[in-house]
């Protein structure tokens, strides 16, 4: 499917949230496109299909909405999955992470023993804003030992300038607003 094609399937279904979580925030709602199997079939098959999605040891979700579309990535690729969640969320011993982003603070974790020395990791998630979410999971997935060899996104938010704290870091972008 076509960059015109896709970009007319998300506007169709991806609906904008004013003021959600806070105050000013335009949240882009992905459960409709989720909700349509063949559309989601599409996002999940133009995720894996990225310049970094090539001989891919581990894909990792970013909580919450990552792990919907990093799971079945990671299916498609043949590779493991891997979630990085919200600090204290995560059963075992973790590294973990704090950052900032558009309308906070957070820390993320992974498992200590999530990566091999040497994994080839795509990180997936939904959106890329501010980009402080994707720079920390990268950190997290670089301490653990492995390599991080690109990075795919349903949506951008260009006007966050989010891709400026990934560096040259390959990230396949779907859609971008």
């Amino acid at each position: 499917m076509g960059n015109v094609e896709v970009e007319k399937l998300f506007d169709r279904l991806i609906r904008e949230v004013p003021d959600y979580p806070t105050p000013g925030i335009m949240f882009k709602d992905i459960t409709p496109l989720l909700a349509e199997g063949p559309a989601f079939r599409t996002v999940v098959a133009a995720l894996a299909e990225g310049p970094g999605a090539v001989d891919i040891d581990k894909v990792v979700g970013i909580e919450a909405r990552g792990f919907i579309l990093a799971a079945p990535v990671a299916h498609q690729l043949g590779a493991g999955f891997v979630p990085v969640r919200k600090q204290g969320k995560l059963p075992w011993h973790t590294n973990e992470q704090s950052y900032d982003l558009e309308y906070g603070e957070a820390t993320i974790a992974v498992h200590t023993d999530a990566f091999s020395p040497g994994d080839r990791v795509l990180i997936v998630d939904d959106v890329l804003a501010t980009g402080g979410t994707a720079a920390a999971t990268v950190d997290l997935v670089q301490r653990g030992g492995a390599e991080v060899v690109g990075l795919a996104f349903l949506i951008e938010l260009a006007f966050l300038k989010g891709r400026l704290r990934l560096g040259d870091l390959p990230a396949h972008v779907l859609v971008t607003c």
